[in-house]
């Protein structure tokens, strides 16, 4: 039997052996690369043959510009003279533009230790020290110097000296304990500077008492504390919030007559605003400006960090006036602790202001600062700026880090885009960061709360592909989610699985899984997950049984409700809001209107005030009854006690007016709604159609008008929705973009594509231009339909006004053309996709498994997915791994084979 597939095998052998070949040459020519023979060659021949080299003009202006690190270092490795090689390396390093790395002073030390010019060599060895920036190239640096140490190049007491402040600088506290130890070994006394740098170290960690060993040696060596022994002992006093120590400190170096400095009482400062003491640290501030000592900008950021953070705005305004007054300006941390503090006391305004400021002052904020604005704009809801600063981030060349790329992922899932999500989460697969449980939790319940369970699925075994285990938190997301969504099969698997892997599920999780059961009319199976609970060591709370009483109320087992309600409360749970809500809203749902006024009395008098959920419970039990004018009056109370009506209320209301045939009044109600903000939902407009149209019938003394209460789809027609219209138009409440769009939406869900239609070209008659909700709403049922040829043409006309479907929508869109035979703009559609920014992972998911292979069409899918293989479109290997499952399920062996190798 011939292999269908074989030739697509070729090209993808063809294309692997092409990129290897491509590899081979990439890493050839960066080999080549490493440095530039020719740029070499001739500084070598100008330090050889020109005296006065270093006024060369070719050198200067030419040649020295374009040399890099590596040039340096071939150039000191050439060059036969050690001292000429020196003296170059010291030149050239003063050159703005250049700044040698380590591997030039490796290259030159070796050299200089190879010709034992040993002085030179420690000044050198000084200077690769200092140049350290992180704490591997201090660990780098120790392993090479450790390994040329000979017998007359050991490490003088300076050399000892600058390996410990750096290592303080990077905080590598055993490191310099056991560099300190072997000084002492080798014989080297240490000095001040050596003891001092030894006590800051461990003062940093809050190690005072190890510090005091190192202190008794500056005694034993008849030395004195000076005022940096002092000020350490004081910060390692602070770190452990011990302040009456630091105080005793502080009260010694002073009786002693050593002085302290900005430093000492910027310490000082800070250990008092971290205890919240900030009118003592404000005292500490205005003793030492009248001593003399002028506050340093760390000193002031601490305190104006603290008086952002209680809300003490003036003194932070005066305070700020004063740090400019004494000529000590602020720097990026002082911004950055001023736009955090205001964020965190409610002042946004005050706080993005700052930001821009920052701007204007010519600061480059750091990748902390980004982080707090984006951190804070997040919890605020403003997602659309703190993207624009993110994106800002990028530009400007600050790398964001794990934090910023969590706080924008959440951002993305909370605002309904995980799909945009997904992209950033695949760069920092590609690129780094290495994504967090965070980050793998926070996609979860983005597609949870989307409904996209399976994504949510694929999303927690993505994670454990990426040697991620998921938390309990993790499977409570997805228990949540499935329980949400109505699939509590799901949801009792994913606690099994939870059980099964030693995690305990929390009341989170057993609140969802009772909630679920009791929405789907399985209360007694939800009352058995209660004794479970309790069994495992987990205790309801108020949200556990407010949702079994839900469930009880529904069913109308109130005496079982009742007995719940006794239990709580010997628990120490007291019914809250919610609890009295639920009962509330299960007997109007029920007829029981006014024993519900009974419930809300009773939580009135335990000090209980109804909420707005209780007052649309009563509005819509009062309406059922036909009791217009106590829900008139009710709904005046809501407003007097300051509670606004939101769709639900004004909507039971309207239908209230409709069911007694006085539209006049539906749409008067309707004008308040839309002049307070409340905007009317689709169920609100059916509602007053349904008026409409019973008007209609009694205007034709039609008995059907009686006899028909309700309005069903087919009895929507674009004459009913044209009236609505025009009534509305009438009362003052002009249809808007918005109008549109909620109608257009809800026909859409209903099928009705010709009322829609009909619809968006009243809307453009009369100067409206359609949204990005409307496009979607008919490109997603014109695809139901199988309607390709206008799908394709709105997919033009969102394209022109920069709209972007979801890839939902492509998948509908390319499963229609494929059922109408039109695989060849399907294809071409893909390909569109492939250039677009979505993660490949999430396209294989979505149009591929969720979409092709769900209708069946497996050719097709296998199609697709070689050319996203030929675009070099990277997939995880779990992803891979459920392609081929989904594949081999329809008996193709063959292209199973071929998604397999993507494992490779």
């Amino acid at each position: 039997m011939v292999n269908p597939l074989k030739p697509q095998f070729l090209i993808r052998y063809y294309l692997l052996g092409r990129h290897h070949n491509l590899l081979f040459l990439r890493r050839f020519s960066e080999f080549h690369r490493k440095y530039s023979p020719i740029l070499v060659s001739k500084v070598c021949g100008i330090l050889l043959s020109d005296f006065h080299w270093q006024r060369n003009i070719e050198l200067n202006s030419r040649l020295i510009p374009k040399l890099k690190p590596c040039d340096v270092a071939q150039i000191l490795e050439i060059n036969k003279d050690s001292e000429s090689a020196l003296k170059f390396f010291y030149w050239v390093s003063k050159r703005h533009f250049y700044k040698h790395n380590l591997d030039t002073f490796i290259v030159l030390l070796k050299r200089l230790v190879g010709d034992r010019l040993f002085g030179p060599a420690d000044n050198v060895r000084i200077r690769m020290i200092q140049n350290c920036e992180k704490p591997e190239d201090m660990t780098r640096v120790l392993r090479f110097l450790n390994g040329i140490s000979v017998k007359d190049f050991k490490f003088s007491l300076h050399s000892y000296n600058t390996l410990l402040i750096q290592l303080g600088k990077f905080e590598m506290v055993d490191v310099a304990q056991n560099l300190y130890k072997e000084m002492i070994s080798d014989g080297i006394e240490p000095n001040l500077v050596t003891l001092n740098s030894i006590i800051n170290i461990l003062c940093k960690q809050g190690k005072v008492q190890e510090a005091m060993v190192i202190l008794s040696r500056i005694f034993q060596s008849a030395m004195k504390p000076d005022v940096f022994t002092y000020t350490s002992l004081i910060l390692g006093h602070c770190k452990n919030n011990d302040l009456d120590s630091a105080f005793k400190v502080f009260g010694r170096m002073t009786k002693v007559g050593c002085d302290p400095n900005s430093v000492t009482y910027s310490a000082l400062i800070n250990g008092l605003s971290n205890e919240g003491r900030v009118d003592e640290a404000l005292g500490m501030l205005g003793e030492m400006t009248e001593k003399g000592i002028n506050p340093t900008v760390y000193a002031y950021t601490v305190l104006l960090s603290n008086l952002c953070q209680v809300n003490r705005v003036k003194d932070v305004s005066h305070l700020f006036a004063d740090m400019k007054k004494r000529d000590c300006w602020p720097n990026e941390h002082t911004y950055a602790a001023l736009i955090s503090g205001f964020y965190q006391s409610g002042n946004m305004e005050v706080a993005t202001g700052l930001y821009h400021k920052m701007l204007i002052d010519g600061f480059v904020p750091n990748t902390v600062t980004y982080n707090i604005l984006i951190n804070e704009l997040c919890k605020g809801g403003k997602f659309v700026p703190a993207l624009k600063i993110f994106d800002w981030m990028t530009k400007r060349g600050s790398l964001p880090n794990i934090i910023t790329y969590n706080e924008i992922i959440n951002g993305f899932c909370k605002e309904g885009f995980t799909d945009k999500a997904m992209v950033l989460f695949n760069k920092m697969l590609k690129v780094g960061p290495a994504p967090t449980l965070i980050t793998y939790n926070t996609l979860v319940n983005g597609y949870c709360q989307q409904g996209s369970m399976e994504n949510a699925r694929r999303m927690m075994d993505l994670m454990k592909g990426n040697g991620c285990e998921p938390d309990a938190w993790t499977f409570t997301e997805l228990i949540s989610g499935y329980c949400k969504w109505g699939k509590l099969g799901l949801a009792t698997s994913v606690y099994n699985e939870m059980l099964d892997r030693g995690l305990t599920p929390n009341q989170v999780a057993y609140t969802a899984l009772i909630d679920g059961h009791c929405k789907d009319g399985k209360v007694d199976f939800a009352l058995s997950l209660i004794e479970r609970m309790e069994e495992k060591g987990c205790y309801p709370d108020m949200q556990t049984c407010n949702a079994m009483l839900n469930g009880l109320s529904k069913e109308k087992r109130y005496a079982e409700a009742e007995e719940l309600l006794g239990k709580m409360e010997e628990k120490g749970l007291l019914p809250n809001v919610v609890t009295y809500s639920t009962l509330v809203d299960g007997l109007c749902k029920n007829g029981e209107t006014q024993f519900a006024f009974k419930i809300v009395d009773e939580m009135i008098k335990k000090g209980c005030p109804a909420n707005l959920y209780t007052y649309s419970s009563l509005t819509y039990g009062l309406c059922q009854e036909g009791n217009l004018n106590d829900a008139e009056k009710l709904f005046a109370e809501m407003e007097h006690k300051g509670i606004f009506p939101d769709q639900v209320t004004y909507t039971t209301l309207i239908d209230g007016f409709v069911m007694l045939g006085t539209v006049d009044q539906a749409f008067l109600l309707l004008k308040r709604m839309m002049s307070v903000d409340c905007k009317p939902n689709y169920r609100t407009y059916r509602v007053l159609m349904k008026g409409l149209q019973k008007e209609h019938l009694l205007v034709e003394n039609c008995a059907d008008a009686v006899s028909r209460p309700s309005l069903t789809e087919k009895d929507i027609t674009f004459d009913l929705v044209s009236r609505l219209l025009v009534r509305m138009s009438e009362n003052g409440c002009e249809p808007t973009v918005e109008t549109y769009s909620t109608l257009v939406r809800g026909l859409c869900r209903e099928g009705r594509t010709l009322e829609a239609d009909n619809l968006v070209e009243n809307m453009v008659r009369k100067g409206l231009s359609p949204n990005e909700e409307i496009y979607n709403s008919l490109l997603i049922a014109y695809c139901r339909n199988l309607k390709v040829d206008p799908a394709l043409e709105i997919l033009n006309v969102m394209a022109s006004r920069g709209y972007e479907p979801t890839l939902v929508i492509y998948r509908d869109l390319i499963g229609a053309l494929c059922k109408a035979d039109k695989v060849e703009k399907a294809q071409g559609l893909f390909e569109n996709i492939l250039l677009g920014q979505w993660s490949p992972d999430v396209i294989v998911w979505i149009i591929l498994i969720d979409g092709l292979l769900k209708e069946g069409k497996s050719d097709v899918c296998a199609k697709f997915f070689h050319i996203l293989e030929s675009r070099n479109c990277t997939l995880s290997s779990q992803t891979c791994l459920i392609l081929a499952g989904e594949l081999s399920k329809g008996d193709k062996s063959i292209e199973t084979d071929c998604v397999a190798d993507g494992l490779d």
